[in-house]
């Protein structure tokens, strides 16, 4: 089975009848939905949040029920992809630039579990590039403070032109040799008028779900 499917249905497997589920974006929380979308097939009922408009319309797909944003106040369980984890279980997210979205529905969830192949494990952060949601207004300023902050700082660009999220910010990829303390730079990130959100997830995660590359899990709760 394909790692990420692995990880994405032994995740699922937590869902219960009755949930409100939030439904993460990205290549891994995909096989997760899929799977959810089967259960619900069999008569489970949920009610889905999703972090993205492409999560949305997949969930949809699979007539998954949907709850307004505007009247969630507690997500039972979420489950969404990283691009990077540690063994204290701090994230980097937001290779799919929904990393806003996603920190407001992992924000108000009662059990935030985290799927990833084994690749994605660091033991210290910094190997992918730290994605920041940014006001497009005075966007070279911003892009100037979180250069200063020791990283490489560059707009996202797509298809020639700029990333524009779901919300109607930029994403700036911020690439550090290391982040040995993420709960601090995820406070001087979030301290520059500019920034919307950063990717840093620091003590959200409550069990992270990868596997060992021989088609075991690996659980770190």
């Amino acid at each position: 089975m394909n790692p990420k499917q692995l990880v994405g249905e032994a995740a699922a497997a937590y869902v219960k009848d009755n949930m409100i589920v939030g439904l993460g974006t990205g290549s891994t929380a995909y096989f997760a939905i899929m799977k959810i979308g089967e259960m619900v097939k069999s008569g489970m009922k949920i009610q889905g949040v999703p972090t993205s408009k492409a999560t949305e319309k997949l969930a949809l797909e699979l007539n998954i029920s949907l709850l307004p944003i505007s009247d969630v106040k507690k997500i039972d369980i979420t489950i969404d992809g990283a691009d990077e984890f540690d063994g204290n279980k701090n994230l980097i997210k937001g290779g799919g630039a929904a990393l806003l979205r996603e920190k407001i529905i992992a924000s108000v969830t009662d059990f935030y579990i985290i799927i990833a192949d084994a690749a994605k494990k660091s033991d210290v952060l910094g190997s992918f590039a730290l994605p920041v949601e940014v006001t497009p207004f005075a966007k070279e300023i911003t892009l100037m403070q979180l250069t200063a902050l020791g990283c490489i700082a560059q707009f996202r660009e797509k298809d020639g032109g700029l990333v524009i999220t779901d919300n109607q910010n930029l994403i700036v990829d911020c690439k550090f040799d290391k982040i040995p303390n993420p709960a601090e730079m995820n406070m001087k990130i979030n301290q520059i008028p500019g920034v919307v959100e950063n990717g840093l997830f620091t003590g959200m995660a409550d069990l992270i779900i990868s596997e060992d590359g021989k088609g075991g899990l690996i659980k770190l709760d």
